[in-house]
């Protein structure tokens, strides 16, 4: 796992108990937008995925190709061996990515999703962000509408940047479905930190990209402050987001643990 990243801890994307599920956008420097080099690991990682499970992971409506060409002109891309453009793209960048349309149903038009925590881009692809968001029936009553006015009105070539959170029993990336009960002892979970950033890059296109890190949960016992803070969040989960961050058995031997 490497060494430990104190400035996670010392800013962790809970805040200081900060509800879990909010826009929670900031305004980002362009040139931070798409800096984040691909490093050798993951590089293989979404490789190895193309190779073996390329339609698990890259979807594309068929009226997607003058968006991706759009977004490849960002990316410096003229070509691909792969039938989407936009495989191409996210391996030249550590994040996964998401090409949404700006205006109208703001369908997702086109994804690579190499890290999925708990969702299958093929049950995504072509669908508005309103029907995406439904399975979190309160995510969508309490920014759903927010996030489609945003992508809306969003100036172009303005990045916006937030911190989503999970926690996981391991620190694989691929996760299409929900773990099962984590049966194992919590000091062995991970905290699955996803940096994402919103972009409308285009009058007609926005992108939305997804950075995947990992960080031991049991080091939060070195930031009693920011134990506190997690623990004030999840007891901020109502029933329907409780279920989506994994069930009340998984919600409540995290409690305990993170008591103790």
């Amino acid at each position: 796992m490497g060494a430990i990243n104190n400035y996670f801890w010392q800013n962790p994307p809970w805040g200081n108990g900060d509800r879990k599920y909010r826009l929670g956008l900031k305004p980002i420097e362009i040139d931070k937008w798409l800096d984040r080099a691909i490093g050798k690991d993951l590089l293989k990682h979404k490789l190895g995925l193309f190779k073996s499970k390329y339609n698990q992971v890259v979807a594309a409506t068929t009226d997607s190709t003058e968006a991706q060409k759009c977004l490849a002109k960002i990316f410096e891309i003229q070509g691909t061996n792969y039938p989407d453009l936009i495989a191409e793209m996210s391996l030249n960048i550590q994040d996964d990515l998401c090409l949404i349309e700006s205006h109208g149903e703001q369908r997702l038009l086109a994804a690579s999703i190499c890290s999925p925590s708990y969702w299958d881009v093929r049950t995504k692809i072509g669908k508005p962000l309103k029907e995406i968001h439904d399975p979190v029936t309160t995510l969508e009553e309490k920014i759903g509408d927010r996030i489609s006015t945003f992508i809306r009105q969003s100036p172009l070539m303005k990045p916006f940047a937030r911190q989503n959170w999970l926690i996981h029993g391991d620190t694989k990336r691929f996760h299409l479905e929900e773990e099962k009960l984590l049966m194992s002892d919590p000091s062995t979970w991970f905290i699955r930190s996803e940096k994402e950033t919103l972009c409308r890059f285009h009058e007609d296109y926005s992108l939305f990209t997804i950075n995947v890190l990992f960080e031991p949960l049991n080091k939060i016992f070195n930031y009693p402050e920011i134990q506190k803070g997690l623990i004030r969040s999840i007891k901020s989960f109502d029933e329907d987001e409780a279920i989506y961050f994994g069930g009340t058995d998984k919600i409540n031997t995290l409690l305990e643990y993170l008591k103790a």
